[in-house]
């Protein structure tokens, strides 16, 4: 029987990010072992902190796997070693994880076993494409990657957008790079999403789901929203998410059409978030602005279920998460027409330039003013989101272990 490890390092007490990608991935691969005939394996690095501190315990939602193996090196230690190959201390610990016949690094690097067959992920190339846009940790991301890619066998992405960066910008064969896209935490086969579940209605298909709120007492009020409609925003806050452009859509929306709305912007503030605050305080419209930060995976579902309109204007996305979401939930999606937006939103979307505030205006009065197309949109939506689960994800990523075998 052939042997998995998939590197859960990057999972989290609280996943987010890619810990909620490598968690659903290892959920969805555990219930296809029998089916598919295969055995998987864990192994988790601590970090520096926890390392120096001589606390080498799994996170919790961790401890249901039975064959994890816990390296007791801190990731930042081991990409050291990493530089020297043949270590005779990188193969000790190899060991560990029982020379398994494929080892996956899931976060832009993969550690360099002697005797099994190497895949690393990589999610975007936005360090190289767009550097501006990302932090100077990030910018350094380019020499790991390279270094890994001398002893990677294959590169999973999760989607084509990313795949044609990484053959043009990394100079990779095609061959070399498998595509597994991802799924909505609000899918029905994530790993988190039972809890989550039980708070929403996914409702039917073509159902307007702002008629048929989630009946969660108290969230409107704990949320801070008044009885008028939104447009919503959901995302980290930072440049390459080009908020300050959707503000200044809103503002025209506000100034021209008088619309009713709010504009809601749900996400904790990351690099270089000041420009988004700084729009909001020279907007004539600031009081009609809301920014919620952490919220929890109902909340933001409630928030979802009840906008008007979701508005995605990223510069650039290796999948674009959000998208999906909405669309699952049953939220008519204006979003941009470049990178992997279009591939996730397919055509249940309205796609627009988002470097142009005119277009993004437009786009977001068409929904917000015409109930039928709304409609459309949100049946569209479901069917879009569909396509997408963890168990498809899991099944493309086996797919791509044994085209190596």
């Amino acid at each position: 029987m052939v042997r998995f490890v998939v590197d859960a390092t990057p999972v989290l007490p609280k996943p987010s990010g890619v810990g909620l990608y490598v968690l659903n991935l290892l959920g969805a691969l555990r219930s296809l072992q029998v089916v598919e005939n295969f055995s998987l394996g864990v192994a988790y690095q601590p970090s520096s902190k926890n390392w120096l501190r001589g606390n080498l315990t799994l996170p919790e939602v961790l401890e249901t796997y039975d064959d994890v193996a816990v390296l007791p090196l801190p990731v930042r230690l081991l990409n050291l070693l990493a530089q020297v190959p043949r270590n005779p201390i990188l193969g000790q610990l190899e060991h560990r994880f029982g020379q398994p016949d494929i080892y996956h690094g899931t976060n832009y690097a993969v550690y360099p076993c002697r005797h099994s067959l190497r895949v690393m992920t990589i999610y975007d190339l936005s360090f190289l494409r767009y550097p501006e846009y990302v932090t100077a940790v990030v910018r350094t991301y380019e020499q790991r990657v390279r270094q890994c890619l001398g002893w990677t066998d294959l590169v999973i992405t999760i989607s084509e957008s990313s795949k044609r960066d990484i053959v043009e910008l990394l100079g990779l064969p095609p061959e070399r790079v498998w595509v597994t896209p991802l799924a909505s935490r609000y899918a029905a086969d994530t790993v988190r999403g039972s809890y989550a579940l039980a708070a929403v209605d996914l409702g039917d298909s073509g159902t307007d789901i702002r008629s048929e709120s989630v009946p969660v007492s108290g969230m409107p009020q704990a949320l801070g929203f008044a009885n008028r409609p939104y447009i919503l925003f959901v995302s980290t806050l930072e440049p390459r998410k080009n908020v300050v452009r959707l503000i200044q859509a809103f503002d025209q929306l506000k100034t021209n059409r008088q619309i009713d709305h709010q504009l809601v912007l749900v996400g904790q503030k990351g690099w270089q978030f000041e420009p988004i605050f700084e729009a909001i305080a020279a907007s004539p419209w600031q009081h009609h602005i809301r920014h919620l930060d952490y919220l929890s995976d109902a909340e933001v579902a409630y928030c979802y279920q009840n906008a008007d309109v979701f508005a995605y204007p990223s510069l650039y996305e290796g999948f674009g998460l959000p998208v999906l979401e909405a669309m699952t939930l049953g939220c008519p999606v204006v979003t941009a027409n470049t990178s992997s937006l279009p591939e996730v939103a397919g055509n249940a979307a309205l796609l627009v330039d988002p470097t142009s505030v005119e277009d993004l205006a437009e786009a977001l009065g068409r929904v917000i003013g015409d109930r039928s197309l709304r409609r459309a949109m949100i049946a569209k939506g479901y069917q879009q989101a569909a396509q997408f689960s963890w168990t498809r994800t899991a099944k493309l990523t086996l797919a791509a272990y044994r085209s190596l075998l």
